[in-house]
């Protein structure tokens, strides 16, 4: 995401002007932009006029910057596209205030996003988190860490890993006879198959040429190639034999660097990506990644919750009460917490996060992680509501004394 214009007041308010340079710039404006905030980008709306002396209308599509308060999103991450709903909230000649219409966020062209604090409409403005998450978003150093494809005869999936989410790029079907017994009987299966595995590479070479454009040679990632029995082996003789034939240069690179790693998954569709991400081979060619260092703090959360001695605590009230107890401070306190949490429609909703994080990373000196709820960490986290923590000291009598106050869970902010 490239950054055109900031303009953030000391109170928090302000605006900010980005443009979007690749699909994962979309996911990342989808977290920046709130229920409430203004949003101006380009439109294209219907105007219907009337003759002042024949009374007869007529319609034509303008061009035209249309501003929104931001009511809805929808946000398609295989498509890459990201619609933005609300009621328009300055006039121009073409509009009126009040109108509703729905913003198509596109690559290459900016945006506006304004944030208030003050007035009817005044939300959170641009606190740490946004504040965070808009630096994250202008980082030129986050990218793609890993590519996957996850196979079986006749079938693959193509998958961008990145910091934030993974992404279904492209799925190949090609259809190959089954192998029947007997001499000369499995000729047709041999050629199906090497029909599969030739539309295959070619299909991922169009996406790594599209990563790679841009990027410097040296940019690195592995490639993982997972399937069940000798799909993956096979595909990737057939990339060994391809490379040393043909004079394709990223091909022979990628090759030359043994970026592509086979790992064994239990079936080539989608849902076996979870089960390759979890191996011991991708953690271990993914260490230092944010993708491995989520999942390890996952784990070992997990751990923890097993091993049932009270460091381990999920649950807005139960996490609100760790922090409240000082067990979620300096010394090895984490807070982890969806990013879903702070899309919340309700403004008191996202105020009440944004000041547990900053209470724990200010006053209580513990580490905070938002995970992404469009990666495998993050979802295991939506599955315990959405936060969790791991405390410096065990708290064993948490229930007992929450069943004994009063149910402060709403926010009035």
């Amino acid at each position: 995401m490239r950054l055109v214009k900031r303009h953030i007041d000391d109170n928090g308010g302000g605006s900010v002007t980005l443009c979007p340079e690749e699909p994962e710039d979309l996911w990342h404006a989808y977290n920046l932009i709130r229920p409430t905030d203004l949003l101006t980008a380009s439109a294209i709306r219907r105007v219907t006029t009337e003759s002042s002396s024949t009374g007869s209308t007529s319609s034509q599509r303008v061009h035209t910057n249309l501003t929104i308060r931001v009511k809805t999103l929808d946000f398609d991450p295989q498509a890459g596209q990201l619609h933005v709903s609300g009621q328009i909230a300055r006039e121009n000649r073409f509009t009126k205030i009040g109108q509703f219409h729905t913003l198509d966020l596109e690559l290459n062209r900016n945006f506006t996003l304004e944030k208030e604090v003050e007035g009817p409409n005044g939300g959170e403005g641009w606190d740490s988190v946004a504040r965070t998450q808009l630096e994250e978003a202008i980082d030129p150093t986050r990218g793609t860490e890993a590519v996957a494809v996850v196979m079986q005869e006749g079938l693959a999936n193509i998958c961008f890993i990145t910091q934030y989410q993974t992404v279904l790029r492209q799925r190949v079907e090609v259809s190959v006879p089954r192998k029947r017994t007997g001499a000369g009987r499995s000729g047709d299966h041999d050629k199906g198959l090497e029909k599969f595995f030739s539309t295959l590479l070619d299909t991922l070479m169009r996406q790594l040429e599209g990563l790679m454009e841009g990027k410097d040679s040296s940019t690195n990632f592995p490639i993982l190639l997972a399937s069940p029995g000798f799909t993956a082996p096979g595909f990737l003789r057939h990339i060994n034999e391809t490379a040393a034939t043909k004079g394709d240069k990223l091909l022979q690179d990628l090759v030359k660097r043994k970026a592509f790693i086979v790992i064994h998954s239990s079936s080539g569709h989608l849902h076996s990506l979870n089960e390759v991400l979890k191996s011991s081979e991708v953690l271990a060619s993914l260490k230092d990644t944010k993708y491995a260092r989520e999942t390890a703090l996952m784990d070992d959360f997990f751990a923890l919750l097993r091993k049932d001695d009270g460091r381990a605590w999920y649950g807005p009230k139960e996490v609100e009460t760790a922090v409240d107890k000082g067990a979620v401070g300096r010394g090895g306190g984490i807070l982890l917490i969806s990013n879903a949490l702070f899309r919340s429609q309700d403004v008191a909703t996202r105020r009440r996060w944004v000041r547990l994080v900053d209470r724990v990373r200010q006053v209580e000196g513990g580490e905070v992680r938002v995970l992404s709820s469009d990666h495998e960490s993050g979802r295991r986290l939506e599955g315990l509501g959405g936060i969790a923590a791991i405390l410096t000291f065990p708290i064993d009598d948490m229930e007992s004394e929450d069943e004994s106050e009063p149910d402060n869970d709403s926010d009035d902010s």
